[in-house]
This record gives C-alpha cells, sequence and structure tokens, in this order.
C-alpha cells in the first residue's frame, strides 16, 4: 500500500517553515505597514505581529505534536470538535475554506512575485498576469517528485531566502545610521485608542508576513521525530523571521526615511540602489524575486496535503486521496491547487488577496483550533500530550482575542465575505449529510 513517508527532519522542517513566512510578504508589506501607521512607531507592527505568532504558535505546538498527520488543522479541529458531531462539520469548513483560500495564498505570493518583477522589466498588465501563472506552473512542476528530493529543494531556496536578508541587514549596518530608528521609535507616540485601531489594521498586514510557521502541521505526516521537530521547528522558525524583519525594517529606514519609504514600491530595490547603485538593486531584486518563489513553493507544498488528508479520512471528495503510484505524495490535490491558483493570478489584486486570506482563516482555524485546545483539556485528552505550553491556558485566551482583533481590522466588505464564505460552508455540510441521510453531522467514512 502506497502511503506517505517520514523524511523531513528538523532542519528541512524549519526550512519549509521559514521560506514560507518570508516570501514576498516582507517586501511588499514594508511600505504598507509604515504608510498605515504613519509615523517612526511602525515596528511596533513587526513586534506585535511576532508576539501573536509565538503565542498562536504554542497552539499549534501542543496540536501538532499530539495529531502529527497530514492536514494539520483537519486533525485538530476533528480530534477537538468530536470525530462523530461538530468535529466534523468543523474539519469540514476547514477543508471548504482551505479550496478557497489555499489557492489565495500561492496566488498571492505569484502576483507579489510578477509586481516585483516590473522593477528590473516593465511589464503590461498582459505580460504581468502571465509571469504570475508561470510561476504557479513551474512550482508544481518542482513538487511533482518525492519528499527527500523536496526537502533538499527547500533546504537550497532557504539559503537564498538567508543570503537576502543578511545582505539587506548588513548594507544597512555598513550605512553607519543604522540604531537611528530605533531611538526615535517612539517620536510622537501616543498609546490611545486611535494607535490601538492603527497598529490592528496594519497588524492585518504585518502577520501575513509572519504566516506559515505553522506549515510543518500540514506535513506531519512526512516529519520525524514529530514530538520534539514540530514544536522546535515552529519557535526556531518565528525566533528567526521576526529578528531578520526587525533588522531589515531598520536597516531600510537607515537609508531612505519612513517618509519616503511608505510611498516607494519597489523600497528594498530603491534601498539598495541608494547604497551600491543599479546593478547592486537589480541583483537584490532577483533575490528577493528567489524568495518569492519559494515562498510560493512552501505554501503549495503545505497546502497539497490538506484535502490529501480529508479524503483519505472519508470527509471529502475520493479522488483527492490518491497518491502518485511511484513518487508517493498526493498529486490530484497539488494538481487542483496550482490549477486555481493559477486562475486567481491572473484574476485578483494583492492587496485584496491578503485581507481575505486572513479573514477566511481567523474564525475556523485560528480562533476555532485555540478553543478545541480549551475542550481537549476540558476533556482531559491533554493530559497526555507529548508538549506542553507554559502558563496554560493563558497563552490561548490571548491568542483568541488577539485574532479576533485582527479579524474586526480586516474591514467590514472583507469580514462579510468570510462569513458569507463560512455560511454557505456550513449549507452545503448540511445538504450533503442531508442527502446521505446521515443528519445532522455523520459523514461516511
Amino acid at each position: 500500500m502506497v502511503h506517505l513517508e517520514r523524511r523531513l527532519g528538523l532542519r528541512q522542517a524549519t526550512a519549509i517553515n521559514m521560506i514560507d513566512m518570508v516570501g514576498i510578504g516582507p517586501f511588499i508589506t514594508l511600505p504598507m505597514v509604515i504608510s498605515m501607521i504613519n509615523g517612526p512607531f511602525f515596528l511596533y507592527a513587526w513586534i506585535t505581529g511576532a508576539a501573536l505568532s509565538f503565542i498562536d504558535a504554542m497552539v499549534w505546538s501542543e496540536l501538532g505534536a499530539a495529531f502529527p498527520r497530514a492536514g494539520g488543522s483537519y486533525n485538530f479541529l476533528k480530534e477537538a470538535y468530536g470525530k462523530a458531531s461538530a468535529g466534523k462539520l468543523m474539519s469540514f469548513l476547514f477543508i471548504w475554506q482551505t479550496m478557497i483560500q489555499a489557492p489565495l495564498v500561492i496566488a498571492s505570493a505569484a502576483i507579489g512575485f510578477a509586481s516585483y518583477f516590473n522593477f528590473l522589466v516593465p511589464l503590461t498588465p498582459l505580460t504581468t498576469k502571465l509571469v504570475s501563472g508561470s510561476v504557479v506552473a513551474l512550482i508544481v512542476i518542482l513538487l511533482y517528485r518525492k519528499i527527500d528530493k523536496i526537502g533538499k529543494i527547500s533546504v537550497l531556496l532557504w539559503i537564498g531566502v538567508l543570503l537576502t536578508l543578511l545582505w539587506i541587514i548588513g548594507a544597512g549596518m555598513a550605512h553607519g545610521n543604522f540604531l537611528q530608528p530605533v531611538r526615535h521609535m517612539n517620536d510622537g507616540l501616543n498609546v490611545d485608542y486611535a494607535f490601538i485601531a492603527l497598529l490592528g489594521a496594519a497588524n492585518v498586514k504585518s502577520i501575513y508576513s509572519y504566516l506559515g510557521y505553522y506549515n510543518v502541521c500540514h506535513l506531519g505526516g512526512e516529519i520525524t521525530h514529530p514530538a520534539k521537530n514540530i514544536p522546535r521547528s515552529m519557535f526556531l522558525s518565528i525566533a528567526g523571521i521576526a529578528t531578520l524583519y526587525l533588522l531589515m525594517n531598520v536597516s531600510v529606514v537607515s537609508v531612505i526615511p519612513w517618509q519616503h519609504a511608505k510611498e516607494s514600491q519597489f523600497v528594498l530595490s530603491a534601498f539598495m540602489e541608494t547604497l551600491a547603485g543599479h546593478t547592486a538593486a537589480q541583483i537584490l531584486t532577483c533575490l528577493i524575486l528567489w524568495v518569492a518563489f519559494a515562498s510560493v513553493f512552501s505554501a503549495t507544498l503545505g497546502y497539497s496535503r490538506i484535502p490529501y488528508a480529508a479524503a483519505v479520512d472519508g470527509a471529502f471528495f475520493k479522488i483527492f486521496a490518491r497518491l502518485h503510484p511511484t513518487k508517493h505524495f498526493p498529486y490530484i490535490s497539488l494538481l487542483y491547487l496550482g490549477g486555481v491558483a493559477f486562475l486567481f493570478s491572473l484574476l485578483f489584486k494583492l492587496g485584496d488577496v491578503i485581507s481575505a486570506i486572513l479573514s477566511m482563516r481567523i474564525l475556523v482555524q485560528f480562533i476555532g483550533q485555540a478553543v478545541g485546545l480549551l475542550l481537549l483539556s476540558k476533556n482531559k485528552v491533554r493530559a497526555k500530550f507529548p508538549y506542553k505550553m507554559p502558563l496554560f491556558p493563558v497563552p490561548v485566551y490571548l491568542a483568541i482575542m488577539m485574532w479576533a482583533g485582527i479579524f474586526v481590522s480586516t474591514s467590514k466588505k472583507i469580514m462579510i465575505t468570510g462569513l458569507v464564505t463560512l455560511s454557505i460552508g456550513t449549507l452545503v455540510y448540511f445538504i450533503m449529510a442531508r442527502l446521505k441521510r446521515e443528519w445532522p453531522f455523520e459523514l461516511k467514512k
């Protein structure tokens, strides 16, 4: 019988998380965050984004270490809410929104890639779409292979990500004014309702750049020693990326004042052009494109395991349970996500995609599984978990409150879109259950 193979160790798992986290996100959201905060204290948006990621990673670590199977949140929600009751509804809703938002995640990185490519070669609207679509297609081709080979590719892409960030940080340090933004980050700061509202809106963009620290959970069935490697890879990823993000932001605004950085579409390229000329800026742009490509690679890899896990469990269309006969990966799931992401990359704009991604994830995935962990603790199941967070349940309540704040900050239009998507998914679930005469929650296995 063909099955998934545990071939990814701590190094590969951390690499997969980190390249998913970085992507094009910090390079395109940096000016967005500065513009929204509109002050030197914009760094707080990146600090609070890191804090939320650390707190939420505690929830993911407990669940990921306890249920290290392909599909991540699909399994967590089913276990937390009950395999034969609300758990089936919650896990179905997760699959439902994943089939929409996972291609959006992939498309967002591809759109960002094409947008930044304009610094090298001016593109028309048509050629921009061709570039973003080609990125998605190439990713599917690269992922069409065994998991151990993918692990090696991930490490190679990870090295490119680290070199890019370290070059940006090193160039800023060499400039001589590196610490100036830190010294003045509190200038004009008033911690009042207006600042909290601005911080919440900016966090919608900054937290997007941290998403992916949990990617290893989707690959739980392919991680060696998951009880240790899943939590470790997440905390290592967040610590490393948060440090690099903060240093990168400080580096950029030490060269380009924040008043100008917020207006720049290619702020990192402009930063390097100011320091070392146009050729250096072009080289850095190529590396940023490498990073964006790496992000699409990692995100597509992780998400392709979710429909597969649900199909194997009998809760989704059986065709998604198919593994490649020789390469042992869920190729139908990969091809579906790649195909839909290709269409999304041709149809949508980046800013709308970022907010839509967060809106659809927060209620079911982030808040849903945090509440689920509380239920597992109440039912005494958590007592047997191999990893336990400190100060439980305080981090869980903090995660719920912080995610609720982010959700409210996405805008009414995006909130309504997310709620409508989940409402339609709920209706579809009950119709399926009714047709199969398994009312109210049961689905065939």
